[in-house]
C-alpha cells in the first residue's frame, strides 16, 4: 500500500510517442458576425501547452523525476516553441526535426469556459522516419528505468511492436496509453492503460465487474501482457494481474471540471512510481490519487510532489485556501463554470481586527466566492515602512483563511494587485475607506469587463495603525 509519497529525484524515464502543440484562445462573446451565424470572440488571453507524449512528459517532470522525450516535430516555428516549453520544464528533448513535415498543432477557442471549435494542424509521418525513432530509443533505453509509448495515433508508434520488443530486449517495464480498437499491437508489454471506452471496445460491452474482471484475465492472456489498467471515470480504476487478486481504486476526485490529459497523467505517475521500485499495486494507487487532482484543473495539466503529498496525507481547509496564481485561476474558472458570482478584495492585513471582519463579511455577502489578494511582506515594506509588517505574510494570509466566509487567499508581490485584478476579473471588486470607486486599481478593467467596484465603509477606530498606536502608549 502507499503510505507515502516518494521522492521521484532519482526516477529515469523514457517517454516516446506523438508530441503536439495545444494552442488556446480565450475570450469574451457578446455578438453574432454579420459575415455568418457565429459569436465574435473578442481575444484577450492566448496559452501554449505540450500535448500528447509531451504533456506525459511534462507530469513526470513536475514530480520531480528525469524525464526524455523522444519524438518527432516540424522544422517549423511551433517545433521550436513546444521544445521551449518542454526544455523550461526540465525535459530532455531528444526530438526529430524534420523537414517537409507540420509540427502537430491543435488550437482551441474557448469562451466562457466553453470550447467553440477546435482547429487541428498536422502531416503524415513518413514511414521510413518511424526507424529513426527506433533507433533514439535503443541507443536510450539503457540509461532510463521505465520506458511509456504514448500512443495518440499520428504515426510515430504505428510500428510499436518493435519498440516493445526493444524494451523487453533490455529489461526495461514499458507501459502503454494505447489507441484504436486493435490491441494485438500492445503485445507482450509490461502494462496497458485503456480507459472503459477504449476497453469496451476491444473486450466487449461489460455489464457487471464480474464481466469486466473476466474480459480482463482473457486480454492479459491473449496478448501476454504483465498488467491491465482499466480507468472508470467516476467509478475509479481497476488493476487486473495475472494470479493475482483485482485491486479496485474508488475515485479520489473531489471536483471534476476537465478531464482532457488525465489519461496523460494516469500513465506519467505508473511509470515514475514503477521507476523507484513502488509494486503495481501502490503505483496504481498513486496514478489515482494523480488523476482524482489533475481532473479539477484547466486543460491539458499536470501534478505536483507537493499536491501528491497534500493529497496523500489531508490538507486542512486553512490550508487548502491558500493558494498561488496559477491554482487561483483553475479554481476561479472552475467556479464560473458553475455560475458563481467571484469577489475580490486586497490588502496589507497586517495586524487582523474586528474592523477587518466586519469589512470581509460584508464583501462576502455581495457574491458566492471571495478572493482576498495579501501584499507580499517586501510590498508592505515599499508602502507601509521598514518596520512593517509585523506579522509575516505566511502568517497574514492562515488568519484570513481561517474565516469561513473567505474562500481563497493569495499573494502579490507588487505594490498593486492590478495584474491579479486582470487575471480573475471579478464580478465585484471591493475595496474599504474612503475612496472614490474610479480611482480604485482594477476599476476600468472590472467595469469595461461588466463587472463592478464597491466602496465599503472601514469602521470608525478600527485600524491596524491605530492599534499600533495604543501599544506604544
Amino acid at each position: 500500500m502507499l503510505n507515502k509519497i516518494p521522492d521521484f529525484t532519482q526516477a529515469r524515464i523514457l517517454v516516446v510517442g506523438d508530441i503536439m502543440l495545444d494552442r488556446y484562445l480565450f475570450g469574451s462573446t457578446s455578438r453574432i458576425s454579420p459575415e455568418a451565424p457565429v459569436p465574435i470572440v473578442h481575444v484577450d488571453q492566448t496559452e501554449e501547452r505540450a500535448g500528447g507524449a509531451g504533456n506525459v512528459a511534462l507530469n513526470i517532470a513536475e514530480l520531480g523525476a528525469n524525464t526524455t522525450l523522444v519524438g518527432l516535430i516540424g522544422d517549423d516555428d511551433e517545433g521550436k516553441r513546444l521544445t521551449d516549453i518542454l526544455s523550461k520544464h526540465q525535459v530532455k528533448c531528444e526530438l526529430l526535426s524534420l523537414n517537409n513535415h507540420r509540427t502537430i498543432s491543435k488550437l482551441r477557442v474557448v469562451s466562457k469556459n466553453q470550447q467553440l471549435i477546435r482547429l487541428d494542424f498536422e502531416s503524415k509521418v513518413a514511414f521510413e522516419k518511424i526507424g529513426r525513432v527506433e533507433e533514439k530509443v535503443e541507443k536510450l533505453i539503457d540509461q532510463h528505468d521505465v520506458v511509456i509509448l504514448s500512443d495518440y495515433g499520428k504515426g510515430v508508434l504505428l510500428e510499436i511492436e518493435k519498440l516493445i520488443s526493444i524494451c523487453k530486449k533490455h529489461n526495461k517495464p514499458v507501459l502503454v496509453d494505447p489507441k484504436g480498437s486493435d490491441f494485438s499491437r500492445y503485445a507482450n508489454a509490461t502494462l496497458i492503460t485503456p480507459n472503459m471506452n477504449e476497453f469496451e471496445t476491444v473486450a466487449g460491452i461489460c455489464d457487471s465487474d464480474e464481466e469486466l474482471e473476466s474480459q480482463a484475465m482473457q486480454l492479459l492472456e491473449r496478448f501476454n501482457l504483465d498488467a491491465l489498467l482499466v480507468t472508470r471515470s467516476e467509478k475509479g480504476m481497476c488493476l487486473f494481474q495475472a494470479g493475482k487478486q483485482t485491486y479496485r481504486l474508488a475515485t479520489n476526485a473531489k471536483e471534476v471540471y476537465d478531464v482532457t490529459g488525465a489519461g496523460d497523467t494516469v500513465i506519467s505517475s505508473l511509470g515514475a512510481a514503477l521507476a523507484v521500485g513502488l509494486d503495481l499495486s501502490a503505483a496504481s494507487q498513486l496514478a489515482n490519487l494523480a488523476a482524482g487532482l489533475v481532473v479539477a484543473k484547466l486543460g491539458t495539466a499536470s501534478v505536483s510532489h507537493l499536491e501528491l503529498v497534500e493529497a496523500l496525507h489531508g490538507q486542512s481547509d486553512v490550508s487548502r485556501k491558500i493558494v498561488n496564481k496559477q491554482a487561483l485561476s483553475d479554481k476561479v474558472s472552475i467556479a464560473r463554470h458553475q455560475g458563481e458570482r467571484i469577489i475580490m478584495t486586497n490588502g496589507c492585513f497586517d495586524i487582523l481586527h474586528a474592523g477587518h471582519i466586519k469589512y470581509l463579511r460584508e464583501a462576502k455577502q455581495l457574491g458566492s466566492k471571495l478572493i482576498v489578494a495579501v501584499n507580499s511582506d517586501q510590498s508592505v515594506r515599499r508602502l507601509k515602512g521598514k518596520t512593517r509588517p509585523l506579522n509575516t505574510l505566511v502568517d497574514r494570509m492562515e488568519l484570513l483563511a481561517a474565516l469561513e466566509y473567505v474562500d481563497w487567499v493569495v499573494p502579490f508581490e507588487a505594490d498593486t494587485p492590478e495584474e491579479l485584478i486582470h487575471m480573475v476579473t471579478p464580478d465585484v471588486l471591493v475595496k474599504g475607506g474612503d475612496y472614490k470607486a474610479a480611482d480604485i486599481v482594477g476599476y476600468q478593467w472590472v467595469t469595461e469587463k461588466g463587472g463592478e467596484v464597491i466602496v465599503l465603509k472601514y469602521h470608525d477606530g478600527l485600524s491596524t495603525t491605530n492599534i499600533i498606536e495604543k501599544a506604544k502608549r
